[in-house]
């Protein structure tokens, strides 16, 4: 094998287990030193005082999931609150099931919207029609857990300098091996990498299913841009740009329908990797410089992600080129098949998966009984990682949208 493809190797090989112990590292320091022995999600930090705060309930056509997500919300443990749920020009019985339940709920306001603006633009519209200063926003089909908005409020209102919480989605359809894959996911993965960044900087994106703001933060930055595909991750870079602190509280946690299907799988992931593009394009150049400098570790691992995309995807092209031509020896790759390469990645990934569980055991004492279903992970998220890398970055920059408006999304068999 010549030096270049034996570079591309190394960096393929490496990049997964380097990436590994630095979630791991992070996330077990966030634990040890943050969560355990603190306060349990049943008993939140005491505050000397409530301030109001506002949920905002984004909606379109969510006519089979309004009546659980809005009852959750306004069962939250917090004195002063409302509920403002945005009906963004939904097409079915949305709009009349909003007003038939601010009909019954005092501290429910229902706002709508004549057509469908998008997410970014309903969340805007929720938060100048707030009364408060603390905004929780949770997507149509999220279920909060009734201390949820306790636990943001006390972030928000703990410091001056704290523009965002993101929160701890957990996955409440798991009746097919994608669904169970995917609560491994949120648990070994996106977690994990939130209380790393956390530890080490920045965080690349608050959860879009749930996240708390300050208004006036949002207002410095301009709210969310209606621009972009997702909302979420260019809020966060906007924010922490202005030197906004984002804070993780895994105390606070919603439960979230995800796709079951492949297909609907591929479409959300898709979505999220063509955000990170987006988010790229916009705001690299602004990054470069010094008084942004915090930002650096977060572009980099993204950079690095992408890089790694590319590289694998070149060796893939290269394997099957030579199955049909003849390559030369400096380009010829003899077997993508894994050979101690891949028992030490599946080594680590299970090494992943088990510190996830010493985690995680404290939000969801039944977490282990996934870990069977893991073994599949490389396998299908690693490679769907790959290809929507890949395909995200020729799509975006071939489709510049001027407005991101709803789509449904599949919410999976419950």
């Amino acid at each position: 094998m010549s030096p270049f493809l034996a570079t591309l190797f190394q960096f393929a090989f490496f990049y997964p287990i380097v990436m590994s112990f630095f979630w791991m590292s992070g996330g077990l320091y966030y634990f040890l030193v943050r969560e355990r022995g603190g306060r349990t999600r049943t008993d939140p930090p005491p505050m000397a005082a409530f301030p109001p705060a506002a949920i905002l309930v984004p909606c379109f056509n969510e006519s089979d999931n309004v009546d659980e997500t809005i009852g959750a919300a306004l069962a939250q443990r917090y004195p002063d609150f409302e509920v403002i749920a945005i009906n963004d020009g939904s097409r079915d019985d949305t709009a009349a099931r909003l007003d038939g339940l601010a009909a019954r709920h005092a501290n429910l306001r229902v706002i709508h919207l004549d057509r469908n603006l998008g997410k970014a633009n309903a969340l805007r519209m929720g938060a100048l029609a707030a009364n408060a200063e603390y905004l929780l926003c949770i997507d149509g089909d999220a279920m909060l857990d009734e201390y949820a908005l306790h636990w943001m409020v006390w972030h928000l209102a703990s410091g001056p300098r704290v523009g965002a919480v993101t929160g701890n989605p957990r996955i409440r359809n798991r009746s097919t091996l994608l669904g169970k894959l995917q609560v491994g996911e949120f648990s070994s993965i996106i977690g994990m990498i939130k209380r790393a960044q956390r530890v080490y900087g920045r965080i690349f994106t608050v959860s879009g299913v749930i996240s708390a703001f300050r208004r006036s933060a949002l207002h410095r930055v301009g709210y969310w841009a209606d621009d972009m595909v997702t909302e979420d991750i260019d809020i966060s870079w906007r924010l922490q740009m202005d030197h906004w602190d984002i804070r993780y509280e895994p105390n606070a946690m919603c439960f979230i329908l995800m796709p079951e299907t492949l297909r609907g799988l591929w479409k959300q992931r898709l979505r999220w990797a063509k955000g990170g593009v987006e988010v790229l394009l916009r705001h690299a150049r602004s990054l470069m410089r010094w008084r942004d400098r915090r930002m650096w570790p977060v572009l980099l691992e993204y950079m690095l992600s992408l890089a790694w995309a590319y590289t694998m995807l070149f060796i893939i092209v290269l394997w099957a080129l030579g199955k049909f031509v003849p390559m030369p020896e400096a380009l010829h790759v003899r077997s993508l098949l894994p050979t101690w390469h891949g028992v030490i990645l599946a080594l680590v990934c299970l090494l992943q998966f088990a510190s996830s569980l010493i985690i995680d055991r404290r939000y969801e004492s039944r977490i282990g009984r996934n870990y069977y279903w893991m073994i599949w992970y490389p396998i299908a998220y690693w490679l769907l990682s790959l290809f929507t890398s890949v395909a995200a970055v020729p799509v975006t920059l071939l489709n510049r949208r001027t407005r991101a408006t709803w789509t449904s999304p599949d919410r999976g068999y419950r």
